[in-house]
């Protein structure tokens, strides 16, 4: 038997539009669960961060865990912590092969009606959160990590690619920039801070998007950096061809406020370890005490 798309019924209120915070560096905090009521936290948070995402609660799983049955509860915790403290919103993300509900991913739709839930779902969290998120992360991930960098079309992939083609890619910006033309769109992954396969498979997708006016802003690259495996010297590169294209990149920017409370958390964190013996060795200690000296 083949399931038919349900009207959708939103749990929760519209939220008001809110303003945009314009020429301040961006420091993002990312939320894995509803906004907590430890008031240190939150206090915390507003001090020291002017931009949130999402984590979670703006999956498919979360936010349609029945068919065509919203619930933005816990997403619009978020996004109301955000209004009452002047920070910017970003939505994270529309479009992904994992965190599915199961409804969806075992469900047997026809080509069709997987089209109309993709739209009804775009269209409705986008208009819901207009002016209150500014930026959103459309497509994420949606290249593999093989040496082709190729598309997430497999069993396990994504199931819009999969079943509606790589043309739908269009689809999502077109719709997203319909239901919100203030806010910024990006494609988003992991392992593209150098010039590599998946990043160039990026770079290719986007130019040709944009040859055909397709409303593609930003590019955002995970960076999930780490002194372990080393810096790639080809990261700068990498964005100034994005940059060249007349994207937002997000990322890159390591200019970062150096707020004292901050400084001051991340200092006591090192005293405390080396007074507990857990680092390996003077030389682990030593470079974090000159990370540290760098930013106090």
């Amino acid at each position: 038997m083949t399931a038919t798309p349900r009207t959708p019924t939103v749990k929760t209120r519209r939220l008001p539009r809110t303003r945009r915070l314009k020429g301040m560096p961006k420091r993002g905090q990312t939320p894995r669960r509803q906004m907590p009521d430890d008031a240190e936290y939150r206090d915390h948070l507003a001090a020291e961060y002017n931009s949130l995402t999402h984590e979670n609660y703006l999956k498919w799983e979360f936010i349609q865990p029945e068919q065509g049955e919203y619930d933005f509860e816990a997403a619009d915790a978020v996004v109301t912590f955000a209004q009452e403290h002047g920070m910017d919103m970003r939505g994270h993300a529309l479009f992904w092969h994992s965190q599915n509900p199961e409804w969806l991913e075992e469900g047997d739709f026809s080509e069709e009606e997987l089209r109309e839930i993709l739209e009804d779902h775009v269209r409705t969290v986008v208009s819901r959160y207009s002016g209150c998120i500014q930026q959103w992360d459309v497509a994420n991930e949606i290249f593999d990590d093989d040496e082709d960098a190729s598309i997430r079309d497999g069993e396990d992939g994504n199931i819009w690619i999969r079943e509606l083609g790589e043309e739908v890619l269009d689809d999502i910006f077109l719709w997203a920039h319909e239901e919100d033309p203030e806010a910024l769109l990006f494609y988003n992954d992991y392992n593209v801070d150098g010039l590599n396969a998946k990043a160039d498979a990026y770079y290719e997708l986007i130019e040709d998007q944009l040859e055909r006016d397709i409303p593609v802003h930003g590019f955002g690259a995970q960076t999930h950096l780490s002194m372990e495996y080393g810096f790639d010297d080809s990261y700068q590169e990498n964005l100034e061809r994005f940059a060249d294209l007349g994207l937002h990149k997000r990322g890159e920017d390591g200019e970062f406020e150096r707020k004292p409370t901050y400084c001051a958390i991340q200092r006591s964190l090192v005293d405390a370890a080396e007074g507990e013996g857990a680092f390996d060795g003077d030389e682990d200690l030593t470079v974090c005490q000159d990370i540290l000296a760098e930013v106090e």
